[in-house]
């Protein structure tokens, strides 16, 4: 089945800029993916500083899907997307350089929706939710979208 915007906006009732193509495809990648202060990795490649707790509770992703993070500057949401019984996230997350807000675990593909970014698809597998920073000179910030 083609995923598009439209298909993810539909699903889930949340609205996306105008100027956004509602038909086109949402592609699905297997790597990293950042949408503004949000970034998404492979858990394989931060495995070794990044885990769930021993007893983590995964909660399953609705149709309508859960809101992984709210834009700062700009207060829209970035939600995750994923048919029944193919996604499960937990917050309950250790990270060493405290930038985690949670991880997935996804059967089949899965998808990101924000209101001004558009959607982006995540392969199967588990993956790592950060925010993002970026560095200015000695100093880091939090990248505020």
């Amino acid at each position: 089945m083609t995923v598009t915007l439209a298909t993810l906006t539909q699903q889930t009732g949340l609205a996306v800029l105008d100027h956004l193509e509602q038909s086109a495809r949402i592609p699905v990648v297997d790597g990293l993916q950042a949408q503004g202060d949000l970034i998404v990795i492979p858990h394989a490649i931060v495995a070794a500083s990044v885990g769930t707790w021993r007893d983590a509770r995964w909660q399953p992703v609705p149709p309508e899907g859960v809101e992984l993070l709210r834009g700062a500057a700009g207060g829209n949401p970035h939600t995750l997307v994923a048919d029944p019984g193919t996604c499960v996230w937990t917050t309950q997350v250790s990270d060493s350089d405290g930038l985690a807000i949670g991880m997935f675990e996804a059967s089949s593909a899965v998808y990101l929706l924000h209101p001004e970014h558009g959607g982006t698809g995540c392969a199967p597998g588990t993956y790592v939710v950060r925010r993002q920073r970026e560095h200015e000179g000695h100093r880091s910030r939090l990248v505020a979208d």
